[in-house]
């Protein structure tokens, strides 16, 4: 009997007993090559030494010191790393625990913003349908997962949502790319004319969509646009990259890819690699400025925040993705990822679309190429891929509802950025048997 009250209160899950590269191993003696990072988490696979080392020498030094007492080398360390990576407009770090903390932070610091700069009138978030930010309640509210918001829509605050930027299912056929990026991100304008620009005060989005719709990045051009959007009617451009951040998509930022920049940024997941709970909101001048300057005090906080051991691990992560030239092991190791994947998978008659960034790749599961109708719901292709992924070794991230929350497919894949060649053609071997072998019961 497990006294763990696991999500799935049923699952009969394996026992992991260590890890060691891009494989974990179970007690049982299994061996699972990670294709997903967990949940693009593991960036530098498990047990790598020099993240391990420097929480040791900082559990040595002091574990935990409340930061409304003090701050710590590893946290100013930490923040400084990061803004070196950022334009000269973006100078603070906001420290957390995890990618919902970090996002409830962001949307309290848009909403305190607007409140010491005089328009507390501005309270409305819009988001994208199709888009994840986190599972905290105001995070949940401002996100567009519907299957997740379903069962506590009754104690949700309103929030507005736009269509996503989902070339493989909202271009039309004959219509540019730009012209569609346009399309898209005009409906924001619409929106914010629909409940009145006075009254919204942030765009909540994440630059390439995570596990809700399976690594969709946006299209040339939308977030250009999106910017002037926002830049006219007075709205914050939050840019959640708890998944796709910190190198997952070739660049630090995923932002650093597209011609528009953030006011507030939010990270999580791979900035602690894994080794540690640790997120991050990095906010600019223009935010920062009106709290310091006007009641000088951030209405927020946590108990936890800027752990000292996190901050740490955090440190030594951004550190061996420099040191290790990740960045561009990530974009080389990430085309070939692609290229086998088109080889191995492009014939099979149920995989309709390949995408992604980097080692951020989504692969939509359909019932028909051409209609690009997508798997009945009853075909439970998530979870038997799942399943069989692992009975042959490979972790890979399924889900389902990819269209609308109920409909469709997709494979989501994210490995560690120490992925080698002899281990992507084994990954894309197994990912082609796993879905071969289910598709039979389709």
């Amino acid at each position: 009997m497990s006294y763990v009250f696991h999500r799935h209160c049923h699952a009969n899950l394996p026992i992991i007993d260590r890890g060691e590269g891009v494989y974990l191993f179970d007690k049982q003696g299994n061996v699972y090559l990670d294709a997903c990072g967990g949940a693009a988490v593991s960036n530098l696979g498990h047990s790598h030494q020099a993240v391990k080392q420097a929480m040791l020498e900082q559990i040595e030094r002091v574990p935990f010191a409340h930061t409304g007492f003090f701050t710590c080398d590893s946290s100013e360390r930490l923040a400084e790393l990061i803004c070196r990576r950022m334009s000269d407009q973006f100078n603070h770090v906001y420290l957390v625990s995890g990618g919902s903390e970090a996002v409830e932070s962001a949307l309290k610091m848009a909403r305190q913003y607007f409140v010491e700069s005089g328009q507390p009138e501005k309270s409305l978030f819009i988001a994208r349908q199709q888009s994840y930010h986190g599972n905290t309640l105001g995070a949940l509210a401002v996100g567009g997962n519907e299957w997740r918001r379903e069962p506590f829509k009754s104690i949700l605050q309103p929030s507005h949502h736009i269509a996503p930027c989902y070339a493989y299912r909202h271009q039309k056929s004959g219509e540019s790319e730009l012209t569609y990026s346009l399309r898209a991100a005009n409906e924001l304008e619409a929106k914010i004319l629909e409940l009145g620009a006075d009254n919204v005060m942030a765009f909540v989005v994440e630059p390439i969509v995570g596990a809700t719709a399976g690594a969709v990045p946006a299209t040339q051009g939308y977030f250009r646009r999106i910017r002037e959007i926002c830049d006219k009617y007075d709205v914050l451009l939050i840019m959640d990259e708890v998944m796709c951040g910190v190198g997952r998509s070739g660049s630090f930022f995923a932002f650093e890819q597209e011609d528009a920049e953030p006011d507030l940024v939010c990270m999580a997941k791979g900035l602690g690699a894994g080794y540690q709970p640790i997120g991050a909101v990095v906010a600019n001048d223009k935010v920062y400025q009106a709290i310091a300057s006007g009641s000088g005090f951030f209405q927020h906080g946590h108990t936890f925040m800027a752990h000292p051991v996190a901050c740490a691990a955090a440190v030594a992560t951004i550190e061996s993705i420099e040191q290790q030239d990740l960045l561009q092991a990530v974009s080389q190791q990430g085309m070939r990822l692609r290229q086998e994947l088109d080889h191995a998978l492009v014939n099979l008659p149920y995989v309709g679309d390949i995408r992604g960034k980097g080692l951020f790749i989504g692969i939509e599961l359909v019932a028909d190429k051409q209609s690009k109708a997508p798997l009945p719901v009853s075909t439970l292709a998530d979870k038997r891929i799942k399943r069989q992924a692992m009975q042959n070794g490979l972790m890979c991230y399924p889900m389902g509802g990819t269209i609308d929350g109920v409909n469709g497919h997709h494979v989501l894949l994210a490995p560690p950025f120490i992925i080698q060649p002899n281990h992507i053609d084994e990954l894309v071997t197994k990912l082609a048997r796993t879905l071969k072998e289910v598709s039979r019961q389709w």
